[in-house]
């Protein structure tokens, strides 16, 4: 205990003689030994301290305020006696800031809710604050504010701490909402409404067309089912089945109230529109909350909540408007039942604090929800769509975030077609889970996609990554693995760039991490990749993976390459040897080794099942650069088509053969080759050392040429023209007799 010096230097009067040993007003007990000093209960340091804030607290209009050095007769409303000096002003303020409510008859003492916070309904005593004790002087002592009034104090900052920091831990627009519902029903009020703006506005954003509000949440003390409903009706002589319940002094009981909607919502109305210079519109404009029995707020309450809706009388309704940084977001309505005594004065400081952190958070959290909206937008767009469907190869992918609040990241993959058939495999992961992080992938893999249209071999696409790593800044430090398969000679070109090594599945059930250099990451400059060519025999899978997958802070990263090796080759084991597992299932099933705590990065994954075209489907010739090349094609072309028992595609191939080999013999000085490949189409490729790419015009009548793209775009199914690294490569695709055109 602490002991507090009084204001006089003698001993204090008492009623029963030099000693008492009495219970005190706040239920503790005092100890005077005749010397001056008294050591004070935990109630009395409650008191203390809300005299020392008391000249900072605001003064209730229209309060009465005791002049210095006279007291006012204990037992009367609002009852204080206070002492010249600093203390007799803080015990002043502090009385003020009570509204003199602790001596009014009727009026019930507030003790601790649950959470630190009040219950207003519960009563202290026998529902009014004692007056002084016998033998109470008045000095400096008796200046103090009595007991029940501090206490009350006290319970209302608790109540206001405790409710702000429950208010403060929501992150989103619904944990807010909901928080500033839970800490209000039933230590504040017997029910609330909270409105918001629809839509909400973001940032600087004015709106547009008139504001509306819409119902966000509900809550109340009781829900009660239709028996004790209609039990309290015919109790209370309440007018027709339906209708609101009365109390026994007329007042409207709107707890009793039917439930509407499937969360036990109020009925009001869900939707409101704010008439400019209306009366909900003025009391917004206000910002300060108000009883609802004010005139503003009688006009007000009917317009927000709906004619239907009733509203309590006197002074148990609130309405405070929800005002966040620039502009008024919405609004919230406590309502107490008539069982309860009415709100205070004091209560609207308590409805404006819990409005004003209520508001704060709900800008905050739309801010939040505009960033994450933007970065999910940003690493979705820097993603693959869907990926492509390249001849010979199926294709999977998955891409988790390292968690919900921190959705972007480095990580990305990436299936480039490229000409012959082939098809560029890429997976890379950029340092850091940022903004930042995901623009320079997104710059990266803009970067790898140019490149692999150059058909530059794997090494040379890593070393001009590199160098556009530098270029972006000194610290922009990324790994990567790039991979051709060719589906014709069932090969596979790797070169790594300080990426985790992939894993190899074949037909049988074995899988094998395959062994590629590892390499320097992307961004540390001077630096030599090294490729490596391996067989992809067909039904194997290849997974491409980043490190989020196989490293956490409970394993290391080998530990997890091993883990994902066994249990690929597990899986294969359980779908059978004779058949690879469905790519989907498998990338899901890979994603299942995933344990808690494993989640500490971002994670992109690849799979490609290798089914290669055979050589028996495949027809490739070289044509000399002379006039007699477009003839060769043709014979060529006729020779292939019989072989497959396509003749009816004869007469168009023969076609769209002649027109593009003339094309590149007039400008080839190099060997022409020619190749056909049958697959669910029939693709012929065209290349030449020419790099100037064809485009399609329209020939004037008495042009000569100018033709032969404007047939091959009107015949083929597709076609296209790739520039490589030696010349170019024009393709054209036909369907195939009795399959469904894809155009």
């Amino acid at each position: 205990m602490t002991e507090y010096p009084t204001s006089q230097e003698g001993p204090q009067p008492v009623a029963s003689g030099g000693r008492t040993d009495e219970p005190s007003a706040s239920g503790g007990r005092t100890e005077e030994q005749g010397h001056g000093k008294a050591q004070v209960p935990a109630a009395e340091a409650v008191r203390t301290h809300a005299q020392t804030q008391a000249a900072d607290f605001p003064h209730p209009r229209g309060a009465a305020r005791p002049r210095e050095g006279t007291t006012t007769p204990a037992g009367e409303p609002g009852a204080t006696a206070a002492a010249p000096g600093p203390d007799g002003e803080a015990a002043r303020g502090i009385a003020a800031a009570a509204g003199g409510s602790a001596g009014n008859p009727g009026r019930s003492a507030s003790a601790p809710g649950q959470d630190g916070g009040f219950v207003a309904g519960q009563s202290a005593g026998s529902g009014s604050l004692p007056g002084p004790g016998p033998g109470t002087g008045t000095g400096a002592g008796a200046g103090l504010p009595d007991t029940g009034i501090a206490r009350r104090e006290g319970d209302r900052l608790r109540f206001v701490g405790a409710a702000t920091r429950r208010i403060a831990r929501g992150i989103d627009l619904d944990e807010i909402v909901l928080g500033l519902c839970r800490a209000t029903v039933p230590t504040f009020s017997d029910a609330i409404l909270v409105y918001l703006r629809d839509p909400l506005p973001v940032g600087d954003e004015r709106p547009v067309g008139p504001v509306v509000l819409r119902l966000r949440r509900t809550d109340r003390l009781r829900p009660i089912d239709e028996f004790t409903g209609a039990a309290t009706s015919a109790s209370t002589g309440s007018g027709s089945a339906g209708g609101p319940a009365m109390t026994p002094d007329g007042e409207l009981d709107f707890s009793q109230l039917a439930l509407v909607g499937p969360q036990g919502d109020l009925p009001a109305a869900e939707l409101c529109e704010i008439r400019p210079g209306g009366a909900l519109a003025e009391v917004l404009r206000g910002v300060r909350p108000v009883f609802g029995s004010s005139a503003a707020a009688r006009a007000a309450l009917p317009e927000l909540l709906g004619a239907d809706h009733p509203v309590p009388r006197g002074q148990r309704a609130i309405l405070a408007p929800l005002r966040g940084r620039r502009r008024v977001i919405g609004a919230a309505v406590f309502l107490r039942t008539p069982e309860r005594p009415a709100f205070e004065t004091n209560d609207l400081l308590v409805a404006a604090q819990l409005a004003t952190h209520t508001a704060l958070g709900i800008d905050k959290a739309v801010l939040y929800g505009r960033e994450a909206y933007i970065a999910d937008e940003l690493q979705r767009t820097m993603l693959p769509d869907s990926l492509p469907q390249p001849t010979g190869v199926r294709l999977a992918s998955r891409y988790l975030p390292a968690a919900e609040t921190a959705r972007v990241g480095g990580d990305w993959y990436d299936a480039i077609p490229l000409p012959g058939s082939r098809v560029a495999l890429v997976v890379g992961d950029v340092m850091g889970h940022s903004m930042t992080s995901a623009a320079i992938m997104g710059q990266l893999r803009t970067t790898a996609q140019t490149l692999a249209q150059l058909d530059l071999p794997p090494a040379e696409v890593l070393h001009h990554l590199d160098e556009q790593a530098q270029r972006l800044g000194s610290d922009r430090m990324a790994t990567c693995l790039y991979a051709v398969y060719d589906p014709v000679s069932h090969r596979i070109t790797i070169a790594n760039a300080g990426h985790p090594p992939p894993v190899l599945l074949h037909l049988g059930g074995r899988a094998e991490v395959l062994r590629v250099p590892p390499g320097a990451p992307i961004g540390v400059g001077g630096v030599d990749f090294e490729a490596v060519e391996l067989d992809a025999p067909a039904g194997a899978t290849l997974v491409l993976y980043t490190d989020g997958l196989v490293e956490s802070r409970l394993r290391d990263v080998w530990t997890g390459i091993e883990q994902l090796r066994e249990r690929l080759a597990t899986t294969a084991q359980l779908t059978g040897l004779d058949h690879p597992p469905p790519l989907e299932a498998l990338c899901d099933d890979i994603l299942d080794m995933l344990g808690p705590g494993d989640r500490d990065d971002d994670i992109a994954l690849l799979a490609a099942r290798f089914d290669g075209i055979a050589p028996s489907d495949v027809a490739y010739w070289f044509l000399d650069p002379e006039e007699t090349a477009p003839g060769r094609a043709r014979r060529f072309a006729r020779r292939a088509l019989t072989r497959w028992g396509l003749e009816e595609l004869q007469d168009s191939l023969e076609l769209l053969v002649s027109e593009v080999v003339t094309n590149a013999v007039r400008y080839a000085e190099r060997p022409v080759t020619l190749r056909l490949l049958r697959t669910d189409v029939l693709r012929c490729e065209v290349g030449d050392d020419s790099p100037q790419l064809p485009r399609q015009r329209r020939a004037r009548d008495d042009d000569e040429g100018g033709r032969g793209l404007f047939l091959v775009n009107r015949m083929a199914r597709r076609w296209g023209a790739t520039r490589l690294s030696s010349g170019k490569v024009v393709w054209f695709e036909l369907a195939l007799p009795g399959a469904q055109d894809g155009r």
